[in-house]
């Protein structure tokens, strides 16, 4: 920040908009996970409050104003995937002077948020998706370079000025895995849900895209929305579908595995329930391993009956709010910040879970597990009347707690408090 004659930091006293870095992994057109869907929507929402640059990597987005793309140093080609993440973060860093805040999302941008912010004399703010000591399975992906990442995220995160916690049940795991943090520090701001983009489409693009796909919209249909990776539960999922009646659809929009082992696993979980239910299109089991435009998974969600979440890890769940706001009831496990989006009995059903706290999120008892998690997915399936009228709830509670112009004030408010205390 700017000092006085005599030393002291000062608050910056503008006439123009407070200028907002958001520096991301992930921005469109390319998008893996909730992390870039929360920042796409984050930046659209705060332009109508700040000046808003977005410094993301994948390289230049020609044309697209306020927004640049970073490419991997040339010089650390062939690298561990940390390190390269770590050269485009120096970019970076160099290029937010001017800003009034930077704010980073995810460990592989909040080093350049971190150095940025040292380097300029800017107060740097962190919003936490999730955690590297929650996900100890990246090692598996990541090797050595998984340390690495988990020192960036620590040195960024006892640095900050402010961070943001997806739910409180977030907060809580920050507070728990970096207990030197002033709880102060943490303020806890929820995703969104652009409530116009996440609406059920017209019957007859519901029925043409459920047709592309090969799901039968005479049949009741359990969907899976996610990366092919250990926090969100799939394989346990396919384990509890192998359980459904055999008339219930199991529709799979699932991709980007983080290793081929769990690759593999996945791929024989699906081989096996094909089989086990006569194989063919008969069978009912339809994987969709492409990322799908948003206006077509919309129509896949809609041609479906329930929303299956079997997260082990979820620090809230964007996933489990867009099928809301098609008007699907939700069917998750109760960790994390999903309690915080599913109301349980109104808008889905909570599965309850006991869990190793290693980190790893391991159920401790994965049979009952998975038996619960076929029990609840069959009772609301099985009950047309309820999963309607729990989907429609859904939708309300959408409406009402997770719009995003709320969210922006509230980010807005965070910006603010880092300001004054800076």
């Amino acid at each position: 920040m700017p000092r006085d004659a005599a030393g002291s930091a000062t608050l910056r006293c503008v006439s123009h908009p407070l200028r907002i870095d958001l520096l991301t992994r992930e921005f469109p057109p390319h998008v893996y996970g909730g992390a870039g869907v929360h920042v796409a929507e984050l930046s659209a929402v705060l332009r109508r409050h700040a000046d808003v640059r977005v410094r993301c990597f994948d390289g230049p987005r020609p044309g697209v104003e306020q927004v640049t793309g970073y490419d991997e140093p040339a010089t650390l080609s062939g690298a561990n995937a940390t390190l390269r993440t770590l050269g485009v973060d120096l970019a970076i860093a160099d290029d937010v002077a001017g800003a009034d805040v930077v704010h980073s999302h995810t460990w592989y941008a909040n080093m350049a948020g971190h150095l940025g912010g040292m380097l300029h004399g800017v107060p740097h703010v962190v919003t936490a998706h999730s955690l590297e000591p929650l996900r100890p399975w990246k090692a598996e992906q990541l090797g050595g370079g998984y340390t690495v990442s988990s020192w960036a995220e620590r040195t960024a995160y006892l640095g900050a000025a402010g961070i943001v916690a997806v739910s409180a049940g977030m907060r809580a795991d920050i507070l728990r895995c970096y207990p030197e943090l002033d709880p102060d520090r943490v303020h806890v701001v929820h995703n969104g849900i652009d409530l116009d983009g996440w609406v059920r489409p017209p019957d007859d693009v519901v029925a043409r895209v459920a047709g592309k796909h090969g799901i039968d919209p005479t049949r009741p249909a359990v969907v899976f929305v996610g990366r092919i990776t250990r926090q969100k539960g799939l394989p346990d999922f396919l384990r509890a579908a192998a359980r459904l009646p055999d008339e219930v659809q199991v529709v799979l929009g699932a991709g980007a595995p983080d290793t081929p082992e769990i690759m593999a696993e996945v791929r024989d979980l699906v081989d096996e329930l094909r089989a086990a239910r006569g194989g063919g299109s008969a069978a009912g089991v339809v994987w969709i391993e492409e990322m799908l435009p948003r206006e077509e998974l919309c129509a896949v969600l809609a041609a479906s009956t329930v929303f299956a979440c079997p997260s082990v890890y979820e620090p809230l769940g964007i996933v489990n709010l867009e099928a809301m706001a098609v008007g699907l009831p939700v069917v998750a496990t109760a960790t994390g910040g999903i309690p915080e989006v599913v109301d349980d009995g109104v808008t889905g059903v909570l599965v309850p879970i006991e869990q190793a706290d290693d980190g790893t999120g391991t159920p401790l008892d994965p049979a009952r597990f998975v038996d619960d998690l076929a029990a609840a997915l069959t009772a609301v399936v099985g009950d047309p009347a309820r999963a309607a009228a729990m989907g429609a709830a859904g939708r309300r509670r959408a409406e009402e707690h997770f719009a995003w112009a709320s969210i922006a004030e509230r980010t807005m408010d965070v910006y603010r408090t880092v300001l004054d205390g800076s």
